[in-house]
């Protein structure tokens, strides 16, 4: 038997009762810890909440697509991005909801050949997509929205005018304010 390696992570704890998590996935030859720097960077104050854990973990160098089976939440940039979408759209539709930045599937890709095939709901998509790309090219984000809702899955495209293969504070309110419709804090008592 293979022994379980512990993956590397970096988290930002709620400031007040946990209630969900939110697993963020880094893009390729980053780590969790540098897309928790990145986005502490842009973000202001902070993507933080008050009843949601958000963990960056860090993909093994040798095998990027690794287990994050336990968890009800993903979303990530660039590679991380499509990680998710495959973990979401192949294994996990029960999810509440997938975050996509700067991040494409291929068209031809066993994603959207499963969901047609399994006719199982989808998790709603949240995307961004910097229209000046040149590394994960815009229409290819465009593409795959597409192809997802052709595929059964509510898909929300935000176009980010002149933005490049980077994050940045419009879409990390963006993505701040989609977390909460998903997973909005517990009813307090009254």
């Amino acid at each position: 038997m293979a022994a379980v390696r512990k993956l590397q992570r970096c988290a930002v704890s709620p400031t007040g009762q946990h209630s969900a998590s939110v697993i963020f996935l880094h893009g390729s030859g980053d780590t969790g810890r540098g897309l928790r720097a990145w986005v502490r960077d842009v973000m202001v104050p902070d993507l933080a909440f008050s009843h949601i854990r958000v963990i960056y973990p860090t993909a093994p160098a040798s095998n990027l697509f690794f287990s994050f089976f336990v968890s009800k939440f993903k979303g990530g940039f660039s590679m991380g991005g499509a990680m998710a979408l495959h973990l979401a759209c192949r294994y996990h539709p029960d999810i509440a909801g997938v975050f996509a930045l700067s991040s494409f599937l291929n068209k031809d890709s066993v994603a959207f050949q499963e969901r047609v095939r399994a006719g199982n709901s989808l998790p709603d998509l949240f995307q961004c997509h910097g229209t000046s790309d040149d590394l994960v090219l815009h229409q290819w984000g465009e593409d795959t929205a597409a192809l997802l809702r052709k595929a059964g899955m509510g898909a929300t495209f935000h176009s980010l005018p002149g933005l490049h293969h980077q994050l940045s504070q419009p879409e990390m309110e963006l993505l701040r304010t989609w977390i909460l419709t998903k997973l909005p804090p517990a009813a307090t008592a009254s």
